[in-house]
């Protein structure tokens, strides 16, 4: 049972692929290995993704943003500077721990349901299917981001090598 609250429901909005277009650092995926570090420094340089952006200024009309993302822990100082520049709304931002290698629905549906015993989630905005998908098996109303290019590298480091 939720918790009954004064405050405004939340929209939850992942990042990678629903607010931020990685399509320029993508290459870094491509090769063996992976360079992680290279992919995670270029994030900075991410261009907005418009109708991603539009969502989430639209929804801070009635609700509180959040971002729930899987990027690590170590990217916060820079994906905060990101948010900012972007003029997106101001909200906590979910990262996942360095060290967690879980795939990004398992560790996403976690905070999701830590999330919904305090407050309602009005909606999970995500472009990656499997989490999308098990979002809704659990109950969450979701808006698949399908606004940007889907990239077989970042879907594969979501679900096999947990690493955004």
């Amino acid at each position: 049972m939720k918790k009954q609250s004064s405050r405004p429901p939340l929209a939850v909005f992942d990042l990678d692929g629903t607010l931020a277009d990685t399509a320029h650092r993508q290459r870094f995926l491509e090769r063996a290995p992976r360079d992680w570090d290279a992919f995670f420094a270029a994030a900075g340089e991410d261009p907005p993704l418009a109708e991603g952006v539009a969502l989430a200024l639209r929804s801070a009309e009635e609700c509180e943003v959040v971002y729930l993302t899987g990027r690590p822990e170590r990217c916060r100082r820079d994906t905060l500077a990101w948010l900012a520049a972007q003029g997106l709304p101001k909200g906590r931002v979910w990262m996942r721990r360095d060290d967690d290698r879980r795939p990004a629905r398992r560790t996403k549906l976690e905070i999701l349901r830590r999330l919904a015993g305090e407050r309602e989630i009005r909606v999970l905005v995500d472009d990656d299917e499997l989490v999308c998908e098990d979002a809704e098996r659990a109950g969450f109303t979701v808006v698949r981001a399908r606004w940007a290019a889907a990239s077989t590298a970042l879907r594969d480091a979501q679900e096999g090598e947990g690493r955004t």
